[in-house]
């Protein structure tokens, strides 16, 4: 019987790589010019796939919006296939809630011209999240098409991969890529030859009757035009294959569902090819922008868009388009940088675009939380579910500290007056603010008046940091300036009065989606104590080593030892210089007592290090000194110690460790992953003879191991090192090329020999990590760690009380609320857990939808979730004009 060979026609196109998304962009539309000729011209070549990105469609309609009709026409006759994906994000590089955005962007999009896709196209991803399958599922897909990451247990090319929770798909493995159809032969003879070859290749995947998928295509390919001809000729000359030019559904509908291996969980192999492990630690800037931009736009400004405008203020314009921004930057080539500089700069753009939007719509909502309330001062405004107990900066009246309060610096009331004339009144605000007289600018203040006589102009302008600026401030100084134009020579005197003022650190309990007033007071937490190179707020005792830097916290010493050694590999894969030098000790250690407390404390830590300047010749040489400045911090009640470690990186070539000792050994780490943890074992990950698997692992926030939980900001690498007993965190990792041929780790090229220069991150440093020693519960440290609480100036006009909750919402976390079509409030949660949860929404009802909108079960109060369920609720109400009890 003739063996199926499935010519599924495509390209793949990365939308920017070794060169920009414009240059890509010139070329793409030269390949679908030619695409769409051939297509309408042809009806005997039958198929093409756009790589299950909409992305790709997208910019070829931004240079040809007239030929929106002709793709929407193909489409919808099924000769072209469109989406499911706006863009093939990596897995691991971006949260589990960019994945489902970048999934639903991409059906939406898609359904405009046909029905998507129904297929998870993952062709070039570097390894695939545990929870993919149930995210395909949530959204209706029950196929999947693999490469990387697949390990050895895997030995068909068809499998049944579950996540967590036993939802499962269908899930095709390409052994030899995306490309092993690519640049087929003219001729058919070459090609029934380069066949045969390719079945041998395949011998151990393939049975008797199992159909060969060949996919027609590569980086960046146009489509062959003779290749219905090609195949009609290969069939009628032999009789061992059957070709057949399909689509890539068409292939997966017919093959067989019965008997399939089976793997579970993420997928991170280098049995058989790269996955380029790499990537996670390579351009640590890109990733912590990617996490400062999710973070905002998940945790801060949709929730809280979400719990106080009004459904027709929701700022769906600005968050949109902040949502673009990042699921642009989720492309696999993009978030991991490993692209050329000009690329990596875009891609910098936009997560700063994205974080800009995010703050606009940020200020949209606390504007209108600063009238809410019945409260006049400080108002704490909770973005996140949990109760939040925290310190916070705000700004008082006066000189003196009120009760329960942490001075950090005041300012004495005072009268400055400055003279001159109407064409200096810009020049005078501008002094003015230089001096520390007026805040920001020629338009600030709280109060402004202008008087107008014959003889002069006089400007009144009142300074009071603890009000709310008045409206009409903008509208005097306005006219101040125009009338000092129209009278340049005129006298002119510009009176500050600036009232007392202090800055001090307070502390507040607010509830989960809710707020709550601050009043001076006695604090619900014990005092933090500092003294020489310590912190002590009782529930955690910091003690810094005088002589490496190192700090203890919970009887464990140690921590933070930083190491830097040499790499000499690329943005793909780390590799040790043959002749490596590692430092792991500074040469002197200065310590200082930042903050004393009673309500936070820190401690600056000076190390000063000399370090190899680069690698040359498979040797670290040279030398460049490097002081690297660590802040503690410890807050009031909290148990983790906040690290900020921040330096002039002068050196070339190397990677920088944090390295922490564990409480007890450990055999295995729990890192978050999408929407779940994930359990790694502390040996090296799977290789094979394209790449040496290695022990370095990504999280998203935080890795626990050993009774140690670490929660970070974009440092995604970890290891566990010294037999189980020490925890490493990536702090940098520098290089100099794109790709090297043959580096030590991984003997092949993994992209062009390109050299670039931002990869080595020349210049400052900066990255934050915190640590807890014990800590039960790491999403809840996470949260602590990194959500900050706005504080407004409640202007005591509102009708809502001192506190309370907009909403409550318990049992399992929460990955998103936000409204979606137009005013729907919607709740995205998720059970990281083995054992069942029971979500709580209290006081409200709705329906459980997919991930498209399709509504599934109706609950009322709350609905159950099974271990490690994601599920997706709608919410009945749509304005929350009413108060929740306190208490979420």
């Amino acid at each position: 019987m003739a063996r199926t060979v499935a010519v599924v026609s495509h390209t793949h196109w990365d939308r920017e790589w070794y060169a920009p998304q414009e240059a890509f962009q010139a070329r793409l539309v030269e390949v679908v010019d030619g695409l769409l000729e051939l297509l309408e011209s042809d009806p005997s070549y039958r198929h093409f796939l756009l790589d299950g990105q909409m992305a790709m469609v997208e910019d070829y309609l931004a240079v040809r919006p007239e030929a929106r009709g002709r793709l929407r026409s193909l489409a919808g006759a099924g000769r072209l296939a469109v989406g499911p994906w706006y863009v093939l994000m990596d897995e691991f590089g971006v949260s589990g809630e960019t994945i489902v955005r970048n999934l639903q962007l991409g059906l939406r999009r898609a359904a405009v011209f046909a029905p998507p896709m129904e297929v998870g196209y993952l062709p070039d991803m570097f390894g695939h999240v545990a929870q993919m399958p149930q995210l395909l599922r949530l959204a209706g897909i029950g196929r999947a098409v693999v490469w990387r990451g697949v390990p050895s247990a895997v030995d068909r090319t068809a499998f049944r991969w579950r996540a967590p929770d036993g939802s499962s798909v269908q899930a095709e493995y390409l052994p030899a890529g995306y490309s092993n159809g690519a640049y087929l032969p003219r001729d058919a003879g070459a090609l029934v030859r380069r066949i045969e070859a390719h079945e041998a290749q395949l011998a151990g995947f393939l049975g008797p009757e199992t159909p060969l998928l060949l996919m027609n295509g590569t980086d960046h390919q146009a489509p062959q035009p003779w290749l219905a001809g090609l195949l009609a000729e290969a069939n009628d000359r032999q009789d061992r294959f059957d070709f057949r030019h399909v689509s890539l559904l068409e292939y997966l509908a017919a093959a067989p569902a019965g008997g399939l291996p089976e793997w579970s969980g993420e997928m991170r192999s280098g049995a058989r090819t790269n996955l380029l492990m790499g990537v996670a630690s390579n351009r640590v800037d890109v990733k912590v922008a990617a996490a400062t931009a999710e973070r905002l736009l998940e945790k801060v400004a949709e929730p809280l868009a979400a719990l106080w405008l009004p459904p027709g203020d929701w700022p769906g314009d600005v968050l949109e388009r902040a949502w673009l921004q990042v699921i642009r930057n989720a492309a696999h080539d993009s978030i991991c940088a490993c692209s050329a500089d000009p690329v990596v700069r875009a891609v910098v753009h936009r997560y700063d675009a994205a974080v800009a939007l995010a703050g606009e719509a940020i200020r949209r909502t606390l504007d209108i939380a600063s009238l809410a309330t019945r409260a006049a001062g400080p108002v704490l405004v909770n973005p996140g579910p949990r109760r939040a107990a925290t310190v916070f900066e705000t700004v008082l009246a006066g000189t003196d500290p009120p009760p329960g309060t942490q001075a950090l610096s005041a300012t004495p009331e005072g009268v400055e007056e400055r003279p001159g004339i109407g064409d200096e009144l810009g020049a005078i605000l501008a002094g003015l603010t230089a001096d520390g007289w007026l805040p920001g600018g020629s338009a600030s203040g709280t109060t402004a008046a202008l008087r107008v006589t014959p003889a002069a102009l006089e400007v009144e302008i009142e300074v009071d940091p603890t009000r709310v600026a008045s409206p009409d401030v903008a509208s005097v100084m306005a006219e101040a300036y125009t009338q000092a134009g129209a009278r340049p020579s005129a006298a002119l005197r510009v009176t500050v009065t600036r009232r007392a003022s202090q800055r001090v650190v307070a502390w507040a309990e607010v509830p989960g989606y809710g707020w709550a007033a601050w009043q001076p007071g006695p604090t619900g937490v014990g005092a933090l104590r500092a003294g020489d190179g310590w912190l002590d707020n009782g529930v955690a005792r910091v003690e810094v080593d005088p002589a490496d830097g190192t700090f203890s916290l919970g009887g464990v010493a140690g921590l933070d030892r930083l190491v830097d050694s040499g790499d000499e590999g690329d943005t793909y894969t780390y590799s040790p210089p043959a002749s490596d030098v590692v430092v792991d000790r500074p040469r002197s250690v200065h310590v200082e007592v930042a903050e004393q407390g009673p309500l936070r404390g820190r401690l600056r830590v000076r190390r000063r290090y000399v370090w190899p300047a680069r690698v040359s010749g498979g040797a670290r040489v040279g030398e460049e000194p490097v002081e690297v400045v660590t802040d503690l911090e410890l807050r009031a009640g909290e148990p983790l110690v906040r690290v900020q470690t921040s330096f002039d990186n002068r050196c070339r070539d190397h990677r920088v460790r944090s390295v922490m000792p564990l409480p007890a050994a450990a055999a295995w780490s729990e890192a978050e992953c999408a929407y779940a943890t994930v359990r790694r074992s502390a040996g090296p990950a799977e290789g094979g003879p394209h790449e040496r698997g290695v022990p370095t692992y990504p999280s998203r926030r935080f890795v626990s191991a050993g009774g140690l939980t670490v929660t970070h900001e974009g440092l995604l690498e970890y290891e566990l090192v010294d037999d189980g007993r020490a925890l490493a965190l990536t702090l940098l990792r520098a290089t100099g090329m794109l790709s090297r041929p043959t580096p030590a780790y991984r003997p092949n090229a993994a992209g062009p020999a390109v050299p670039v220069e931002g990869p080595q991150l020349l210049g400052s440093h900066r990255v934050r990590y915190a640590v807890a020693v014990g800590v039960e519960d790491p999403w809840a440290l996470a949260d602590q760690a990194w959500l900050l609480l706005p504080v407004v100036r409640g202007t005591g006009t509102g009708r809502l009380p001192e506190t309370g909750s907009r909403l409550r919402v318990d049992g399992a976390e929460v990955a998103a609320l936000h409204r979606v079509e137009g005013s729907a409030l919607e709740l995205r949660v998720f059970n990281p857990t083995p054992r069942p949860a029971a979500v709580r929404v209290a006081g409200h009802s709705g329906w459980l939808v997919d991930l498209r909108g399709g509504r599934g079960e109706r609950w009322d109060g709350g609905f159950e979730l099974r271990p490690w369920g994601i599920a997706t609720a709608r919410l009945d109400v749509v304005d929350l004009d009413r108060v929740e009890a306190p208490g979420g």
